[in-house]
């Protein structure tokens, strides 16, 4: 007879289920737990670069590289169209101004001037020609204007004398009468023709004048075309340096086409520039300073361009005095623009960091050296050597200040010799 077996209880019967169950909650806990956990990176000591933060005499300036350049440069262009026949002035040489540089040729201007020298000497044969006809006109108007005074003064002294034989009986009223109807008409037609020829002298004066102005428009428009012809010789606007030519042999160019430059010599200048940090902290007319061998140069800032290309921005500083004694064009030389006084501040040495976090957190080591976790900082003032921090940091702190494009978004970095 079977004996019936008690059941066991229900844990005893899964135990396998619940203890896999068991084992899969404690993995994932665990697995939460290491995501949870802050990201630590192992580096060793020597492959990054620890700063201390110290307390020391603190001044804003900035290093400004520059090349020597002259203060000023003239273009040389060509005032009139042509072809380059000859090419005097070679790069590179000093000219004084109204040397010749570059010949040009124009067939065309040429044609064009010999044919207003024809034209010139045509109407200045024509203006000779009315010049003569007008001298003998004046001629035959004064020979008529004698005659008709002669016929004026004649008729008033014939008339004189009929009023006279009036008076002696000679002559009776009616014979005086038609004598002073006679002297009356003939006396306004000599006055008339007086006017008339008044009027013909004035005529005549008047063309002449016109001939003369139109010979001298004339000749003043030739002067012009001959000044155009003098313009295909390319000539120095000022004395310099001549660079930049150019120009080949057998090249038509246009009116206004540059040919060169001219370096002014007199003056130079360091043409530099810097990072947009600096745009809002240089002013015209601020000093700067450029040491080279044992001397020191002072310049000042002559002209700051406002535009922003590739985070920086062109400045001009010019000398105030002298200058280095072998300073050549092309020459580099860095100037330093200070922008405060030297004062206490809280200084780091600049690293990659900066780049990287935009300078609003670094990590700082702990005190044991051993680990260096992420912390808040805000950066004020900089120099070419350090950073001003103002907030997140103590003298006597170490930090990391290299290796930033390496630690990607770790929270901790633990160091080891």
């Amino acid at each position: 007879m079977d004996i019936p077996l008690p059941q066991r209880p229900w844990y005893i019967r899964h135990r396998g289920m619940l203890l896999a169950g068991v084992a899969a909650i404690v993995v994932l806990i665990a697995l939460v737990l290491v995501a949870l956990r802050p990201k630590t990176l192992r580096l060793a000591v020597d492959s990054i670069a620890i700063s201390e933060v110290t307390l020391t005499e603190f001044t804003e300036y900035v290093n400004a590289d520059g090349v020597l350049q002259p203060i000023r440069t003239v273009r040389v262009g060509a005032v009139e169209a042509g072809t380059i026949s000859e090419i005097v002035a070679e790069e590179g040489a000093m000219v004084r101004e109204g040397d010749t540089l570059v010949l040009l040729t124009n067939p065309e201007l040429e044609q064009q001037i010999a044919d207003q020298r024809a034209a010139f000497a045509r109407l200045l044969r024509s203006q000779r020609e009315k010049e003569l006809e007008m001298k003998q006109k004046r001629i035959t108007i004064r020979q008529q204007t004698l005659q008709a005074s002669y016929e004026l003064a004649r008729l008033e002294k014939q008339f004189r004398l009929d009023q006279e034989e009036f008076r002696m009986g000679i002559k009776s009223r009616a014979e005086l009468d038609l004598a002073e109807a006679e002297y009356n008409y003939r006396h306004r037609s000599a006055e008339l023709q007086l006017e008339s020829l008044r009027s013909d002298s004035a005529l005549a004066s008047l063309h002449a004048e016109s001939t003369r102005n139109e010979l001298a428009d004339e000749q003043q428009r030739l002067r012009r075309a001959e000044a155009r012809l003098a313009d295909l010789i390319v000539r120095a606007p000022c004395d310099g340096q001549l660079s930049n030519i150019n120009a080949v042999l057998g090249q038509k160019i246009g009116s206004g086409s540059e040919v060169g430059e001219i370096k002014i010599m007199d003056r130079f200048r360091l043409a530099s520039s810097l990072n947009e940090y600096y745009i809002d902290k240089l002013a015209v007319g601020q000093l700067a300073t450029v040491t080279y061998g044992d001397a020191a140069y002072s310049l000042r800032i002559s002209r700051i361009v406002p535009e922003v290309k590739d985070h920086s921005f062109p400045v001009d500083l010019v000398f105030t005095d002298s200058m280095p004694a072998n300073a050549r064009i092309g020459k580099g030389y860095q100037a330093k623009i200070e922008f405060s006084a030297a004062e206490p501040a809280v200084v780091i040495p600049k690293g990659n960091f900066y780049s990287f976090t935009g300078g609003k957190w670094i990590f700082r080591l702990s005190s044991d050296g051993h680990t260096a976790r992420r912390v808040s900082i805000t950066i004020g003032r900089q120099n070419p050597l350090f950073y001003e921090v103002t907030e997140g940091l103590q003298p006597g702190d170490y930090v990391i200040t290299s290796g930033y494009d390496t630690f990607g978004d770790v929270k901790e970095i633990r160091l080891k010799n």
